[in-house]
């Protein structure tokens, strides 16, 4: 009797794994011949580029068959039900996650996470990711988010989330787990190669409304602009922000931050590269078809009319922020400062296969105006300053100078000039930011020099 059960049970799998075959291998030929007229219509961005490139090559059907047989005996098998949707989506998520971290598939709420990026707007914790080594791996938290306001650092590694353990989570599953409802909480336990142990950080989940551009005047002469990631309307917010700085008449040189910035839309990144430079090459791609190779150019404009501009970035800088910094480093448009770049050089398109469902795809590489790949090199800074704190100077001697003396002679010079004052504000700010500080101090010998010259 057993033996009777055992074979109509293998009888049955068989029939199920050649109609499985028969259905995948149909499948896979239609998707072939739509996948011609099927290209995406999304607008480019840093990670959604526009491919037109389908390849046919014959179907491996051993490994068709294979992949059947394993689905029959899974569904056979397994110690709960599983449902066919679930064995499918499960496969579709595998097969892109094992080409790249940026390949993935949406569906649903994910499908919909596609605008939060670019709208400005979104719920969770604020960072961007990756997994490495089986951990998650943050790329930098995003300025005014609960990851920032917490101290999350680029370069962290998420080892457990509310005491369980990250590794064997796909990336889209652990980041699935640190959403959550507003007003939430979790419990990330760091890793951090400064620190000897791993430790705990409790986050508040939270609607984030972002400000994509910050600005601040430093001084008379100096402007500062904050790029915290390439939103929708980031490159216009930008022009609006530098115009106001150039209000002064003193305006002399920019000191344009973009650490921790994660990137975002291409687009955004381009028009802000295109406001200092005058002409060539802003950003190219290049891909397996030639059709799909791309080469952006700046337009004759140069804002500030060639005033030195100082580049911060950092090891969160990352795609969009890297085209812009590879762009201005390599027209000598400005002097890049800081630690290399995250590295992120690799373009995304949204191939959309039906009501909120598509993939994102990794279908080509950026590369700057010289031509170097951005991809896992990153911008290697001009000037290399690592983030250090400054420590307080102990009261000590101080040495006599000649105007302490008594009786000594004025200075009858009228020329003589005073020295600028910062604010408190800036002065505090420049205390708390070695890396800012030096941009600045940079900045003002850069605008003394080219002020000597003119």
């Amino acid at each position: 009797m057993k033996s009777m059960n055992k074979y109509q049970m293998n009888n049955s799998a068989q029939r199920a794994t050649r109609k499985l075959l028969r259905s995948v291998v149909a499948s896979s030929f239609l998707f072939v011949a739509v996948g011609v007229f099927a290209q995406s219509e999304e607008a480019p961005s840093a990670d959604d580029e526009p491919s037109n490139e389908v390849t046919s090559t014959p179907l491996p059907l051993d490994q068709i068959q294979t992949f059947a047989e394993i689905f029959t005996r899974i569904k056979a098998n397994y110690v709960e039900p599983v449902t066919d949707e679930q064995l499918l989506e499960y496969a579709i998520e595998g097969m892109l996650s094992g080409l790249d971290p940026h390949s993935v598939y949406l569906k649903d709420d994910r499908y919909e996470d596609l605008s939060e990026g670019t709208s400005g707007s979104f719920t969770g914790l604020g960072m961007e990711v990756v997994m490495e080594g089986g951990f998650v791996k943050v790329i930098a938290p995003i300025d005014d988010t609960p990851a920032a306001n917490a101290g999350i650092q680029s370069g962290d590694l998420i080892i457990r989330m509310d005491g369980k353990t990250v590794s064997g989570l796909s990336l889209q599953e652990a980041t699935d787990a640190m959403r959550g409802a507003p007003g939430t909480k979790i419990t990330l336990t760091i890793l951090r190669e400064s620190e000897p142990e791993p430790f705990e950080v409790e986050l508040t989940r939270a609607v984030v409304r972002l400000s994509s551009v910050k600005r601040r005047s430093l001084s008379d002469q100096i402007g500062y602009l904050r790029v915290t990631q390439f939103q929708i309307a980031t490159a216009e917010t930008f022009r609006k922000e530098l115009k106001q700085l150039m209000q002064k008449d003193d305006f002399s040189g920019l000191i344009l931050d973009m650490r921790n910035n994660p990137g975002g839309l291409l687009t955004s990144a381009i028009s802000i590269a295109d406001i200092f430079i005058e002409e060539g090459t802003i950003v190219s791609t290049r891909a397996r078809n030639a059709e799909n190779e791309q080469v952006y150019t700046a337009t004759p404009s140069d804002l500030i009319e060639g005033k030195p501009l100082i580049l911060l970035i950092n090891g969160g800088s990352a795609s969009a922020a890297e085209i812009v910094a590879g762009a201005l480093q390599d027209h000598d448009r400005a002097l890049i400062l800081g630690t290399d770049s995250f590295g992120k050089g690799s373009v995304q398109t949204v191939l959309d296969l039906g009501e909120r469902e598509a993939i994102k795809l990794t279908t080509a590489r950026y590369y700057t105006p010289d031509g170097h790949s951005i991809q896992a090199q990153g911008i290697e800074p001009d000037v290399i300053v690592e983030p250090r704190r400054f420590s307080e100077e102990e009261e000590g001697f101080k040495r006599l100078k000649e105007n302490d003396l008594p009786g000594r002679l004025d200075n009858d010079d009228q020329q003589v000039t005073e020295k600028e004052k910062l604010s408190e504000e800036t002065q505090a700010l420049l205390a708390r930011d070695y890396q800012l500080n030096e941009a600045f101090n940079l900045i003002k010998g850069l605008v003394l020099f080219q002020q000597k010259r003119g």
